[in-house]
């Protein structure tokens, strides 16, 4: 089974306002695709980083939304050293910390694709070429899931 892990920002997409193109469409994407995770066709990855992130959300309709969604994964990834290691190589390269984080996460739990909005983040993660992962946007884990 092809597994994904979604950042806080994608996560979060289904919950922005819809008048820009590009956001109606990448939440449509993300919709399409966490349903197929719940119908048991993709593996749902959620982490320690992602628990983090939502606890510090200061809006509590955002903050139940996602809690629901990760409370639905298909695995767990805990913070360890190995993660912490590997976002601290990744912070060097110019990653934001809590992005570093995110990206070590998901290659530590070997994840198929990694998926974000962030189009800072997705720009340097794909010119890293992160081991194991893809990193996509949106749209391209939609084009890359849905037959």
């Amino acid at each position: 089974m092809k597994t994904v892990y979604f950042d806080t920002c994608s996560l979060q997409r289904l919950l922005d306002d819809k008048i820009q193109v590009r956001i109606a469409l990448e939440a449509e994407a993300i919709a399409a695709v966490l349903s197929l995770c719940e119908q048991g066709q993709i593996g749902l990855l959620s982490s320690a980083v992602v628990q983090f992130e939502v606890q510090r959300n200061p809006h509590p309709q955002r903050k139940a939304f996602v809690e629901g969604i990760i409370a639905q994964h298909h695995q767990y990834i805990p913070m360890n050293t190995t993660i912490q290691n590997q976002a601290k190589l990744y912070e060097r390269n110019g990653f934001k910390p809590l992005d570093a984080l995110h990206v070590a996460s998901a290659q530590y739990a070997q994840a198929d694709y990694f998926c974000t909005c962030d189009d800072r983040l997705l720009r340097k993660a794909k010119a890293q070429s992160i081991a194991s992962v893809k990193v996509v946007s949106p749209l391209e884990l939609a084009q890359e899931v849905i037959e």
